[in-house]
């Protein structure tokens, strides 16, 4: 099964580094992380960390500063209201600071195997080409998903589309031509194959 390519070693790391993920890609996060938690190896001594030293070690992931308080918000949260131990239930996990659905959704599926979906640039864009939802709104596209897709199967989901937006169905010029969905796909711009001309 396609898994997140998020360096981790348990779900407070994750958590972390989904958060750092935002707006840059998992290879910059994946730069960052090893220093980050080699100098702040758990929750607690991340709650007490020096702001300017966090921002110094992810600065190559850009939006920096919001990033740094927000790890060392959830990290504070976490310690103080869990004893660091990272809940299991979306309800618990958003009431972290900095920590949203759909990191959340990320670490349920991607850390404890729970059926979750998160919902993403690229979730959003594949589910909407596949005629899956007409949403823009991750939390109704998270409720259209759930509604057609079996619940043994939400935890895998969005990595898979994820991946397939990544590698096949980009946001421009998609891959059509080698797409496996192309006979299946509604998208009324979808590239014919070979040609690379939209198909009429």
């Amino acid at each position: 099964m396609i898994s997140t390519a998020l360096h981790h070693r348990d779900p407070w790391q994750l958590l972390v580094a989904t958060v750092i993920s935002a707006q840059t890609t998992d290879e910059n996060v994946n730069l960052a992380t090893p220093e980050l938690f080699r100098r702040f190896p758990t929750c607690a001594a991340l709650a007490r960390a020096d702001p300017a030293e966090v921002e110094a070690i992810i600065f190559s992931t850009g939006f920096y500063r919001q990033k740094t308080k927000s790890i060392i918000e959830l990290s504070r949260d976490l310690d103080e209201r869990f004893e660091g131990i990272v809940p299991e239930t979306i309800d618990e996990l958003v009431q972290l600071r900095g920590v949203g659905r759909k990191t959340a959704s990320v670490v349920l599926a991607e850390a404890f195997d729970r059926p979750a979906i998160a919902v993403d640039t690229h979730v959003r864009r594949l589910s909407n080409r596949l005629g899956l939802s007409t949403e823009n709104d991750p939390n109704r596209i998270e409720t259209d998903l759930k509604a057609v897709v079996p619940p043994a199967s939400w935890s895998g989901l969005s990595m898979r589309l994820i991946q397939y937006g990544r590698d096949v169905c980009v946001a421009r010029n998609p891959r059509c031509g080698v797409c496996e969905l192309i006979e299946l796909c509604p998208y009324p711009d979808k590239t014919a194959p070979l040609t690379g001309r939209h198909a009429g």
